[in-house]
């Protein structure tokens, strides 16, 4: 019914928001704003951006009251005309505009494929407007967030830096301070690197790749990073310089860390093998009633609703199969907590807790604790990503 677009249902959707909350705090302690753009533009937009041009095909078009609109593929532009709808002062500078738009790419059929390769995405996508003075500080600065997200999932990386293609010949001076500008910033950034030989690079200025490798080693390019001369020259964006009087135009940054949402959720999927960390999980709690006791179902059900209250992802089993049923089950399920609920924990008013993968098969070993325990233990699984 909607060929290259994904439904992702309830512990999907947990997983997918709990990627985007996590990008977000990035972007809170990192000074970035988030922003929200229309998803249709008039293709005069895309006409002015020159994505027309070159990738119109790709872009999904239709007709507005006698105008040719098209969804948008990229964010690029419409922050473009956010940073021009007034007078910007170099004072303002650096302003970072972030956005998880809606992206649509018409994409041929035969290269649609799962959750790696869709027509209907969503981006950890930025843009940074600054003077040139500043583009060594901000490249470093989405390099350290690239280097904190990809540790936290444990990926490692690989940097590449593309230079001027050869048949780019206009503003060779500015192609290579930035060049230069960037290699600085790679330096001081501490990891090793790549260049690759002219030719490799994007048309409108040097570019980073960044490769990820997973616990497969198998390697994806998800994040990016991208200085652009040619957008703000197209769109004429100027802003006050310090010398009175002055306009100069701001140099303007791509970068995306987590790339599309949908194709890191699967890459994660492969990666951890179903078995989420406590922090990613959409299972995160179940409890297990051992009996089918009218006590025990109406501790199991409390004590779940004081997890859920907590904010944590929580089930609560008190169907009337025997407990190794229902631990097994919840075990091939992958929770990452299993608290079984007896006689004894209903009158100490705790709960038995019983870890995913934990090799101890033997009920009367496995710690009992109270569930104000066992909620500091889940905000240190957090705030560690365990």
């Amino acid at each position: 019914m909607s060929p290259g677009s994904c439904f992702l249902l309830p512990h999907g959707t947990r997983v997918y928001n709990k990627l985007i909350e996590f990008i977000k705090k990035e972007y809170w302690k990192r000074g970035y704003e988030e922003v929200i753009s229309p998803n249709i533009y008039n293709m005069k937009l895309w006409g002015k951006s020159e994505h027309a041009a070159s990738y119109k095909e790709n872009m999904f078009t239709f007709d507005i009251d006698k105008q040719e609109f098209g969804l948008k593929s990229i964010n690029g532009p419409g922050h473009c005309l956010m940073f021009q709808h007034r007078v910007r002062s170099y004072k303002e500078l650096p302003i970072r505009l972030a956005e998880f738009g809606v992206l649509h790419r018409n994409e041929a059929s035969e290269a649609l494929s799962g959750l790696t390769h869709t027509r209907r995405f969503q981006q950890d996508d930025a843009h940074i407007f600054c003077t040139k003075e500043q583009v060594v500080k901000e490249v470093k600065d989405v390099l350290d967030s690239v280097d904190y997200v990809y540790t936290k999932f444990g990926f490692t990386y690989e940097l590449k830096l593309l230079t001027r293609p050869e048949e780019n010949t206009k503003d060779l001076q500015r192609w290579e301070e930035a060049e230069n500008d960037i290699v600085e910033a790679l330096q001081e950034f501490g990891k090793p690197f790549t260049v690759v030989n002219r030719g490799e690079g994007a048309l409108c200025g040097p570019k980073i790749d960044i490769t990820l490798s997973d616990a497969m080693k198998r390697k994806f390019q998800c994040a990016s990073l991208q200085l652009d001369f040619q957008l703000p020259a197209l769109f004429e964006l100027e802003y006050t310089a310090k010398v009175e009087g002055a306009l100069e135009t701001p140099v303007m940054i791509h970068r995306t860390v987590l790339g599309s949402i949908e194709r890191m959720l699967a890459i994660l999927l492969d990666h951890y093998q179903g078995k989420w960390p406590f922090w990613l999980s959409p299972r995160q709690v179940i409890v297990c009633s051992s009996s089918n006791n009218e006590n025990h179902h109406s501790y199991s059900e409390q004590v779940r609703n004081q997890i859920h209250e907590s904010g944590y992802n929580v089930d609560v089993d008190t169907t009337d199969r025997n407990i190794s049923e229902k631990v097994g089950e919840a075990e091939v399920a992958q929770y990452n907590y299993i608290l079984v609920v007896g006689d004894e924990e209903v009158t100490t008013r705790q709960v038995t807790a019983l870890l995913r993968d934990s090799s101890c098969s033997d009920r009367s070993k496995l710690p009992m604790m109270s569930v104000d325990a066992l909620l500091d233990e889940f905000k240190l699984r957090l705030v560690k990503f365990l």
